[in-house]
């Protein structure tokens, strides 16, 4: 799959978008990426876990982790495409049930690649690496859809990850009208 063939799969599913939005960070924004859009559409799902898939071949004996809500169906995927088994890191434990933070079987010290939808500050994405470290896991990379280039990838490689984007936002702006 090239940049510009996801490219082309998320305009297509609308999920860029142009205004002015509210992130959840509290920041603004000219432009929204909708995962929502992208992550319920079979098209970009299937090419987003296609390449994650090829991400993870180098590492077979890893993990999936997915970030919840947004990593969870990208996970789920490229499970499904890689044949990898995965768990989800929520972003609090429930009341109820299990409590677990971690959901899904995961040994001490097994390797987890963290997938995630958009980075924008990185603040969700390290959380959930750090909760799973906390639960044993050797997480050392993340994979993710969109680099919004607001800092993010500095934030998550200070916390000792590699981030690898499949597109970044000033690709995924290019040629806007």
């Amino acid at each position: 799959m090239t940049n510009q063939a996801l490219i082309d799969a998320l305009r297509d599913a609308d999920a860029v978008r142009y205004g002015e939005f509210e992130l959840s960070h509290g920041g603004t924004s000219d432009y929204y990426v909708d995962k929502y859009l992208f992550e319920t559409d079979p098209r970009c799902l299937e090419l987003i876990a296609e390449a994650f898939a090829e991400r993870l071949e180098a590492r077979a004996d890893a993990k999936l982790g997915g970030v919840a809500l947004g990593g969870v169906p990208l996970a789920a995927a490229t499970s499904v495409a890689a044949n990898v088994p995965y768990v989800i890191a929520r972003k609090q434990r429930k009341d109820y049930g299990t409590t677990n933070l971690i959901e899904g079987r995961l040994e001490e010290g097994e390797e987890v690649v963290v997938v995630e939808d958009i980075v924008t500050t990185g603040t969700s994405l390290v959380d959930a690496v750090e909760a799973l470290r906390d639960a044993g896991a050797t997480v050392e990379r993340a994979l993710v859809v969109v680099d919004r280039q607001e800092g993010g990838r500095e934030n998550v490689e200070a916390a000792g990850l590699e981030m690898e984007a499949l597109v970044t936002a000033e690709e995924l702006l290019a040629g806007r009208d």
